[in-house]
């Protein structure tokens, strides 16, 4: 039972925490969630019947390796698929010419930004969130007021538009970088904005026995078990 335990939380499942405000309010920072590395893999016959493949859908949130950052695990929802035609107009995405009714977005601290809130029809030059590389390549998937997502790929944003770094700044991300889907909140604990910027020792010391002084009445109890979605 134990090795089927440790198989499962290996292969199938795996714990990531949410360290950014990129997908307020959906995640919060100091979720920790548990994500299914299956349903995007490979298929393969044994576990189908478990937890059934099926493509990247529109809407849904995933878990990927950052195009920009090698190593870095990132969290967005998937705004458009192949051969989809995305573009902003005012904050608001128009996918395929129709704006989208985006209910999970918050657009707190959102300020008039023309690249964020007019993509991509504003050059990519001067911000030194872009990438880059994307601000090299980003022209030549420009056909009219939209970008087109290629093949093998997906254009990604944050629910949070205000604060969110997203394909906006770093691109597609390609099908191999997705690792799989945030299922649900097993453990919410409040966690100050800037502590995942901290990477002294005694600054993670502190933090820990913040958790355990704080673990009952500083756990978010109302958000465990919370189908992410």
């Amino acid at each position: 039972m134990l090795v089927t335990g440790l198989f499962i939380i290996t292969f199938v499942v795996q714990a990531f925490e949410i360290p950014s405000s990129s997908m307020e309010q959906t995640l919060l920072i100091g979720d920790h969630v548990f994500v299914n590395r299956i349903q995007f893999a490979p298929k393969s016959s044994w576990v189908g019947p478990l937890l059934p493949y099926r493509d990247v859908h529109r809407q849904d949130i995933v878990v990927f390796l950052s195009p920009e950052t090698p190593g870095l695990y990132v969290v967005k929802r998937i705004i458009g698929v192949p051969g989809d035609r995305i573009h902003l107009r005012n904050g608001v995405v128009y996918r395929n010419g129709q704006a989208l009714q985006e209910p999970y977005v918050d657009h707190d601290r959102d300020t008039f930004d023309e690249y964020r809130n007019e993509f991509p029809s504003v050059p990519p030059t001067g911000d030194p969130n872009i990438w880059v590389n994307w601000a090299v390549d980003l022209p030549s998937y420009i056909h009219g007021e939209d970008i087109v997502v290629p093949p093998g790929h997906y254009f990604a944003m944050g629910d949070h538009r205000g604060v969110s770094l997203d394909s906006r700044y770093w691109g597609f991300i390609p099908q191999e970088n997705i690792i799989g889907r945030p299922m649900f909140i097993y453990w919410s604990f409040e966690t100050p904005e800037d502590q995942y910027t901290k990477t002294a020792w005694s600054d993670r010391m502190l933090f820990l026995g913040k958790i355990v002084l704080h673990f009952f009445d500083k756990t978010q109890w109302r958000r465990t078990l919370q189908i992410v979605k």
